[in-house]
């Protein structure tokens, strides 16, 4: 960025680059309030202007800054309420012609994850080619290369082959493979006798949908990365090759460490997403690009036993009810009450179902007066009293499937 022939630091050109990439709403709130800026008013004429400049870069970043590291935080809260784990893998190696199809992962769940509500796949190119599509819709094959990750979130049917409309039908035997000394991931091999080659690295994610998961909700039914091994200066790369390396290897705790690996990748592709939505993107990952709401997202989830109000939120967060009502519907589609209602219910689900508090405690730690009224509103979000809901996740009776995301 220049002024009058004169270049400013390069902070400026990579902070408003930034700062251009967020939504409108975004952008408005970061740069509020910032210091003056017109070189017309600024003393000191042209240094002065670049000083008032350089102020403004600093504000700016801090502001962004601060922002990311809310969101970040929203999102490790999220996962951890809907018990994000990883499961079994598989490592591929395939020849062409090669096809691999998977059906709903709600027919193999209980083969694999049988204690999880919801599986969701998804796949690294660790080296070499090949095409994916989901098998319910009419979208063209994608082709991936090395370093792609494909995800799955609604665990939806698809196929991945080494060139596009190659079918087969899924052969659940897979699922009983032998596991060498039980830390490697179950070794497959799709050989044809073609020259082409590849290898697949392929996992599974355990997670809550019931009573409210918001983040499975915002993500499309075939999260794509096509570039991981350039992508957020190779961390997403270091990842894949730790993961082709553990596959590799015989270490002891070896499938606790592909299990770590997976959340990971896992994550890491949702940041990766979330940073290239489209301005005009609506959900709750697109929410967490603006500082007011992912404010009040941050409170509600900090402390969703507050009795909070509309008004009470809106002070906190430093904008109008009108303002923060109106931008929390439109980026979430529910008010912001609504919203700290589902959230309430996930944080009691999970206790029930992970510690032995008594349930009025629990009702206390979520906002409710009384057990009666908790119980209640639990009924309604889950279809099961508390009792209920706790005896049968202690009896890993796994949960709801499937969860199909319609509106593609």
């Amino acid at each position: 960025m220049f002024i009058s022939g004169t270049r400013l630091a390069p902070a400026v050109t990579l902070t408003y680059a930034r700062i251009r990439r967020l939504p409108t709403a975004a952008r408005s709130g970061i740069m509020a309030n910032r210091p003056d800026c017109d070189s017309g008013r600024s003393p000191g004429g042209l240094g002065g202007c670049i000083r008032a400049r350089n102020r403004i870069v600093v504000h700016c970043k801090n502001q962004l800054e601060g922002h990311e590291a809310m969101a970040s935080d929203i999102l490790s809260d999220v996962l951890k309420e809907v018990h994000l784990s990883g499961a079994l893998f598989f490592d591929i190696e395939g020849r062409a012609p090669w096809v691999a199809e998977a059906p709903p992962s709600c027919a193999f769940k209980a083969l694999i994850m049988p204690h999880a509500q919801h599986v969701i796949n998804y796949h690294v190119v660790a080296n070499g080619v090949c095409w994916a599509r989901l098998l319910d819709s009419a979208d063209e094959p994608v082709r991936l290369t090395a370093g792609s990750v494909i995800v799955f979130p609604q665990g939806q049917p698809h196929v991945l082959s080494s060139e596009p409309g190659l079918r087969e039908p899924f052969d659940p035997a897979i699922f009983d493979a032998p596991q060498p000394e039980g830390l490697k991931p179950l070794m497959l091999s799709r050989n044809g006798d073609g020259p082409q080659t590849v290898r697949l690295i392929c996992g599974f994610l355990g997670c809550d949908v019931v009573p409210f998961n918001p983040l499975l909700e915002a993500l499309p039914p075939m999260l794509v990365i096509t570039d991981g091994y350039s992508e957020r200066d190779g961390w997403l790369a270091s990842l894949i090759r730790a993961a082709a390396a553990e596959g590799r290897d015989s270490r002891g705790g070896g499938r606790n460490v592909l299990s770590r690996l997976s959340e990971l990748i896992f994550i890491e592709a949702i940041r990766i997403h979330a940073e290239r939505l489209s301005e005009d993107a609506r959900g709750w990952l697109a929410a967490l690009r603006i500082p007011h709401v992912a404010r009040a997202l941050t409170l509600l989830h900090e402390n969703p036993a507050r009795g909070w109000t509309l008004s009470s939120l809106a002070r906190a967060v430093g904008v109008s009810r009108t303002v923060l009502a109106d931008t929390f519907r439109e980026a979430l589609g529910v008010p912001p009450m609504s919203y700290l209602a589902s959230w309430r219910m996930q944080v009691a689900a999970g206790q029930l179902a992970d510690t032995d508090r008594p349930v009025y405690l629990i009702a206390e730690a979520v906002g409710y007066e009384s057990e009666a009224s908790f119980s209640r509103a639990f009924r309604r979000a889950t279809g099961l009293s508390p009792g209920i809901w706790r005896s049968e996740r202690n009896g890993n009776l796994g949960g709801p499937e499937p969860y199909f995301k319609h509106d593609t």
